[in-house]
């Protein structure tokens, strides 16, 4: 990572780190700020951040406009104990995602003008956002505790891997959707993820195993892909 310890800070200038993908152009994230007079350092996504390298800049930026999933895993990474206000860059089509557990000060467009750009950067010096507490994921019967990393289907522990965990979490996040294999390895493995959507059905298959008779919970809709807490009628299922 690029660092720099922060100069005294002065009015119009601001240090500001941008966490983006390692091979991303930080330019091509948020074009308005590179014609500010800002000090810009840049660092992965993927790097464990500390309070103390954190406090050396005026403000975050956390790109979330080519893998929001990652971003929004950065986020919460810096949720607790980090006094540095954030700021995501998302684009327009990604909006619907952002939520109050991200814990970040604002949003900005990537289209956003300089003029904006600053203008939202300054504004972060106003009071800290309050924090709020851990939050959990409830449809029809199943639990998430989204800080432990735990699931309950009706109050039965279910003992699940990382992936598994993630994979539920994302679909009882979002009841009565129905998302295609190519959507759930993006939301859940990660746009840079080579595998195949193979790993989608095997992963369903698992889970639905540790549902066990709450495996209609997770229905596969034909031509589609999978959904949660559907209607048999709705679903369509595959014999």
């Amino acid at each position: 990572m690029e660092t720099a310890r922060a100069p005294a800070r002065r009015e119009g200038f601001r240090t500001v780190l941008l966490l983006c993908l390692t091979d991303q152009d930080p330019a091509d994230a948020l074009p308005g700020l590179d014609l500010l007079p800002h000090e810009i350092r840049t660092s992965p996504l993927s790097v464990r951040l500390t309070d103390t390298m954190a406090s050396r800049f005026d403000a975050i930026l956390i790109d979330a406009t080519l893998d929001p999933r990652r971003a929004r895993n950065a986020c919460l990474e810096l949720r607790e104990g980090f006094e540095t206000p954030r700021l995501a860059v998302v684009p327009e089509t990604m909006l619907a995602a952002v939520t109050v557990d991200w814990g970040i000060a604002d949003l900005v467009l990537p289209t956003a003008s300089p003029a904006e750009v600053d203008l939202r950067l300054r504004l972060l010096d106003g009071p800290p956002p309050e924090r709020s507490g851990p939050t959990a994921v409830r449809a029809a019967g199943v639990v998430i505790d989204e800080a432990n990393f735990t699931a309950k289907v009706h109050e039965r522990t279910l003992d699940l891997t990382y992936k598994e965990f993630e994979l539920l979490h994302f679909l009882a996040g979002n009841p009565g959707r129905v998302f295609t294999r190519e959507q759930l390895l993006s939301e859940v493995w990660g746009t840079d993820y080579f595998g195949g959507t193979r790993t989608v059905d095997v992963h369903v298959r698992r889970l639905r195993a540790k549902l066990g008779e709450y495996e209609a919970l997770i229905s596969t809709v034909r031509g589609v892909g999978y959904g949660f807490a559907r209607s048999r009628d709705e679903s369509g299922e595959e014999g």
